[in-house]
């Protein structure tokens, strides 16, 4: 994950002067024209059936009382598949030959995510994990056999970064193991051990040589996966807002958790875009925090859609707690996905004191949201549709003032 100059070796040609099999070999960091390609769109895709899961299991966790085992599984196995998709991701900005054997691969992947999506029920319900164990144990297998194929089509430094990859996943893969095997009070401290591992084996494996990842192309998947997850949380919400009106008849009801449900998605996706952040990941230091700190947007971003679930499973009567833990469940993700967007993205393209506090006040303000009964989630996502208007503002403000910003360098 960190820059590089090696040449476009694998640029993609037209398909009559394709070979099936072909060296793995490193794409040039400043090719041209580098977008997403249709398996990596068919791969995230996927992926988003695993968040499901995970949301579904989350809003059922919250709904009925056990709010705080809920959100620890949800986060052990949202990890996992953040982890998975993340590793596919930066190996494929760098790596894809788009050959035969690589689609394959990336193809067995995609089973092994959905093997771990079969089984994230039984892991929040009964704390079992070993159908995600074995799904995940599925891709990051087919993730060593890619590291394998570059080690074999390279040599020198970049050969051994290919090892140390391929080595570091099957160490940290052999570790896992123990959430089979260890007592169930002691896994959250094993997860947390074994995921500071994982986040080790990139920086580690690329010490000597970095892999040469395209900044426009990784910015696109990590906005693309954004757009799914947001995607997700809408169909989730609208999930729920039907079932509360045809069981329950409660248009009234669940139409100010909509409306306000359906701004605060609308303002994530224009806060999260108005930033061009390719510009910002230009070292391998950037490229690491930046893409780490995803595991929080991604997480919350789809902890919004569980929230309102249960905020309108909780105003039907069928989620038994109360209003403010109900509105909690959509506040508390929001205003952490909006500090998480800042951090990562806004605050490099801010212009003074008064653009760089936007967000974390709009953040705080939606945490005190909560306290506002059946209108939390409306008055939240007015909030954050107003942070949206603030920030356009003082950016045509100060565009039309001469003070060096331009649409280009949007602040919102």
């Amino acid at each position: 994950m960190t820059s590089s100059s090696t040449p476009a070796s694998g640029a993609p040609r037209p398909p009559g002067h394709r070979r099936p099999l072909r060296r793995l070999t490193a794409r040039g960091r400043r090719e041209e024209h580098r977008v997403a390609t249709p398996l990596e769109l068919f791969f995230d895709l996927c992926f988003v059936v695993a968040i499901a899961q995970a949301g579904i299991q989350l809003v059922h966790a919250v709904a009925e009382s056990h709010a705080g085992q809920g959100i620890l599984d949800y986060a052990m196995v949202f990890f996992a598949i953040w982890w998975a998709w993340m590793n596919f991701t930066w190996f494929a900005s760098a790596y894809d030959n788009d050959d035969i054997l690589y689609r394959v691969v990336t193809l067995v992947q995609i089973a092994g995510v959905l093997v771990l999506a079969a089984g994230i029920s039984r892991a929040f319900e009964s704390r079992e994990y070993v159908a995600v164990l074995l799904g995940y144990v599925i891709m990051r297998l087919a993730l060593v056999t890619q590291w394998l194929r570059v080690a074999r089509s390279s040599e020198g430094p970049e050969r051994r970064m290919a090892l140390r990859y391929a080595g570091g996943v099957l160490l940290c893969q052999a570790g896992w193991v123990g959430l089979v095997l260890l007592p169930e009070d002691a896994r959250p401290w094993l997860f947390l051990v074994m995921a500071i591992l994982e986040m080790c084996v990139p920086p580690f494996a690329e010490r000597e040589h970095p892999t040469s990842w395209h900044p426009h192309h990784i910015a696109e998947r990590y906005g693309l996966f954004t757009i799914i997850v947001l995607g997700e949380t809408i169909a989730a919400a609208t999930v729920a807002v039907k079932t509360g009106i045809d069981e329950n008849d409660a248009l009234g009801d669940v139409l100010p958790i909509a409306a306000g449900g359906l701004l605060i998605i609308f303002a994530a996706w224009w806060i999260y875009f108005v930033v061009p952040i390719h510009g910002h990941l230009r070292s391998n230091r950037q490229a690491f925090l930046w893409g780490y700190g995803h595991y929080v947007v991604f997480a919350s971003a789809a902890a919004i859609g569980a929230g309102l679930e249960v905020a309108v499973e909780q105003t039907v009567g069928k989620a038994h707690i109360s209003t403010l833990a109900a509105s909690a469940a959509v506040t508390l993700p929001t205003a952490l996905y909006l500090l998480t967007v800042w951090a990562l993205h806004s605050r490099y393209f801010k212009v003074g004191i008064t653009q760089q506090l936007v967000l974390p006040t709009t953040a705080l303000l939606v945490i005190c949201c909560t306290f506002l009964g059946d209108w939390a989630v409306l008055v939240a996502g007015i909030v954050t549709a107003v942070a949206v208007v603030t920030g356009e503002t003082l950016t045509a403000t100060r565009s039309a003032r001469g003070h060096g910003t331009t649409a280009e360098t949007p602040v919102a």
